[in-house]
C-alpha cells in the first residue's frame, strides 16, 4: 500500500512539474512575440473576423484592416473607421454620416489599443502549451489561455503563433455558451512608410457629417 501511495505521489509531482514547465514555456513564447511587436515602428494588418455559435444558426464574417504605430492607430472594420492620435478617438460612420469624438481613457474598454490585444494575457490568465497545426506549410503553435476569474464569460482563448516568424496567426475566443470569435491575420507588414499626419483627424474632410463631441 505504501508503494502505491508513493507511486501516486511521484506521479502527481511529475505532472505538476511538467505543467509548470509548459506554462513557463507558453509565457516565454508570448513574451517573445510581444517584444518583437513592440520593436516595430508600425504594423499594418489585414484580418478576417468570424463569429459563430454552438447551434450553428449564427455565423458572421467581416474583413478589416488596422495600422498601428505605438499609441496611434487607424482601424477600418464593419463600415466604421476609428482613428486615435493617443489623446482623442475619432469614430467615423459613413452610413450615419457622423463623427464621434471622445477622449482617450486607458481604463475604458472602448479605448483599448489594438496593440494591447497582444498583451491582454499578462493579467487574469493561466498559460498552457497547446497543439501544433500545419497551416499551408506554416507551423502554428497554439497557446491556450484560461481566465482565472470564474465569472468570466470566456471559457478559454487560443492564440496561434507562427513558429518561424513569431507573429500572431489567429486568436480564437471561446465563450462558455459555445460561441467562437475568430480573428485571423491575412497579412502582416511592418515599418511601412506613412505620413506624419496619418493619424490626424481633419474635420474639413467630412463637411456634411454631424460632429458629436462626447468630452
Amino acid at each position: 500500500m505504501k508503494k502505491i501511495f508513493l507511486f501516486l505521489g511521484c506521479a502527481l509531482l511529475l505532472t505538476s512539474s511538467v505543467s509548470a514547465q509548459n506554462s513557463a514555456k507558453a509565457k516565454a513564447l508570448l513574451d517573445e512575440v510581444t517584444a518583437k511587436v513592440n520593436s516595430y515602428q508600425n504594423i499594418a494588418i489585414d484580418f478576417n473576423f468570424e463569429m459563430r455559435n454552438a447551434m450553428g444558426d449564427l455565423q458572421q464574417e467581416s474583413k478589416g484592416n488596422v495600422i498601428i504605430a505605438k499609441n496611434n492607430y487607424e482601424l477600418n472594420f464593419m463600415g466604421v473607421k476609428k482613428i486615435s492620435d493617443g489623446k482623442k478617438i475619432y469614430t467615423i460612420s459613413s452610413e450615419d454620416e457622423e463623427v464621434t469624438i471622445s477622449n482617450f481613457n486607458a481604463n475604458d474598454p472602448e479605448s483599448l489599443l489594438p496593440s494591447e490585444l497582444l498583451t491582454f494575457y499578462k493579467k487574469g490568465y493561466e498559460y498552457h502549451w497547446d497543439i501544433v497545426q500545419n497551416v499551408k506549410g506554416r507551423k502554428i503553435q497554439y497557446i491556450k489561455l484560461k481566465p482565472t476569474n470564474s465569472k468570466s464569460e470566456l471559457k478559454e482563448v487560443l492564440l496561434g503563433i507562427d513558429s518561424q516568424t513569431k507573429n500572431i496567426y489567429n486568436k480564437i475566443d471561446i465563450a462558455k455558451n459555445g460561441t467562437k470569435s475568430i480573428l485571423t491575420v491575412n497579412s502582416f507588414k511592418t515599418n511601412q512608410t506613412i505620413s506624419k499626419n496619418h493619424f490626424t483627424f481633419t474635420e474639413s474632410m467630412y463637411p456634411n457629417y454631424y460632429i458629436n463631441k462626447l468630452d
